[in-house]
Parts: structure tokens; C-alpha cells; sequence
């Protein structure tokens, strides 16, 4: 059956992600060592502790790394001295900084090319389990919608992100394809909301999961002519 609606993946997909976070990292330590001076270097075992203490307490946290990270922030704050509401600033502000950092990025140069060719023809749409933000990056009038776990409260691989992009795209499972890098968040992820899944594998991995994807990718460039064979 032909294809109306085409959600995307964000990070590893339309752009690499690990040189913006670690590059948003060593800006919010820089930011941090000169406005919040009585942190000093803490380690990272306090921060993962931390992470983990949150997490139990409140599993949501887990689909929301945003408002994980602002806590996290906070408590090591306030740990080292800071009172509530200071640290609450800090944190707030210390956030923002990072998340300047974090949209630093590379797009993938055939991006913008192939969401051009592919908005003339079928529905565009996001499903992210991160917190980029294609409004930052100048890429959302291509989307009819973005859904990031952060705001649903539910991430990748589970199926509710994906039904909720076909009531977005309004269209049904049949009729719609998801492109992502991640073989269980992506790919699993989507065929298991019944929409087809287009595997995004530049490097060329072996694929080890036991049900196949629909297709695979070296390239962006290459999604029109997967889909225009789907009819």
C-alpha cells in the first residue's frame, strides 16, 4: 500500500549526536565553574547516584532527560551549598546552556534536500526519544508535528509514540513508515505499532535482531526511491 506518512528519528538519523552532547558538556562545566563556583569538579559518580536516586523514586524520569537533567543539576547544587531556590535558578540556567550547546550541530547535508523532495508528496512528522528541538534547528516547516518522549511521557520502543504520530499524520498503520538508526527503538519500535520501518545504517552494521526491517539505508538520499517502489 502506498505511503502517506513519514515519521522520523532525530539523533544518529539527520544528524551525529555525540559531538553536540559532549561538546553541551564541556560548556555547562565551563558555565559552571564560573557561575556556581562552590560545585567545583564533581564527579561523576555523585552525578550518576544522583541520576539513579531520581529515577527510582520516579520512573517517568526515564522518558524525560530534560527535566532528569534540570533535577540532577539541582540536587548537586544544592549538595554543595547552595539554597533551594539559588540552586533552582542555577540549575534552570545551567540547563539552558547546555541545551544551547546540545543544538550545535552538523545536519547530515542531504537532510534538508530529501525533507524538500519528500515534503511534496507525503506528511511529514517527528518521534524522538531526545530532547533536540527541530524549531532551533530551523527544520520545522518541513514537520507537521514533532512528539519527543519528554512531552508524552513515554518513549521508543513502545508503540503509544508511534500511534500517536498516526493520529497526528491521520493517517493508518498501512499507510505510514518510520526511519530511525535504532534497530529496538526504531525499527522494532514501529513494526510493532504496524507501520512499515526503514532501517538508517550509514556505517553499514550487521543487522542482528531476528525480524528484518522493511528496508535499509547507507543514505537519506535514498528514501525517495525506497518509497516510491512501495508505490
Amino acid at each position: 500500500m502506498s505511503i502517506k506518512l513519514i515519521t522520523f528519528d532525530l539523533d544518529d538519523t539527520l544528524w551525529e549526536t555525540a559531538p553536540a552532547i559532549v561538546s553541551a558538556e564541556a560548556m555547562l562545566r565551563d558555565w559552571l565553574a564560573e557561575n556556581a563556583p562552590k560545585l567545583g569538579p564533581v564527579p561523576v559518580e555523585h552525578l550518576w547516584e544522583i541520576r539513579s536516586r531520581l529515577v527510582d523514586a520516579d520512573p517517568s524520569f526515564k522518558h524525560r532527560i530534560s527535566a532528569l537533567r534540570r533535577r540532577v543539576l539541582f540536587h548537586a547544587l544544592e549538595d554543595a551549598g547552595y539554597g533551594h531556590t539559588e540552586a533552582e535558578d542555577l540549575a534552570e540556567q545551567s540547563f539552558e546552556v547546555f541545551l544551547q550547546g546540545r543544538h550545535k550541530l552538523d545536519i547530515f547535508p542531504e537532510v534538508v534536500p530529501t525533507l524538500e523532495i519528500l515534503t511534496k508528496s507525503y506528511t511529514l512528522g517527528v518521534v524522538t526519544n531526545g530532547n533536540a528541538d527541530v524549531r532551533r534547528l530551523g527544520l520545522a516547516d518541513y514537520f507537521a508535528f514533532a512528539l519527543c518522549a519528554e512531552d508524552l511521557g513515554i518513549g521508543k520502543p513502545d508503540p503509544a509514540p508511534f500511534l500517536e504520530a498516526l493520529k497526528r499524520g491521520k493517517s493508518e498503520a498501512a499507510h505510514a513508515v518510520h526511519v530511525g538508526d535504532h534497530p529496538g527503538d526504531d525499527i522494532a519500535g514501529a513494526q510493532q505499532a504496524g507501520l512499515r520501518a526503514i532501517w538508517y545504517n550509514p556505517s553499514g552494521k550487521a543487522w542482528e535482531a531476528d525480524k528484518l526491517p522493511d528496508a535499509e539505508i547507507r543514505s537519506l538520499t535514498q528514501l525517495p526511491g525506497v518509497l516510491a517502489r512501495w508505490g
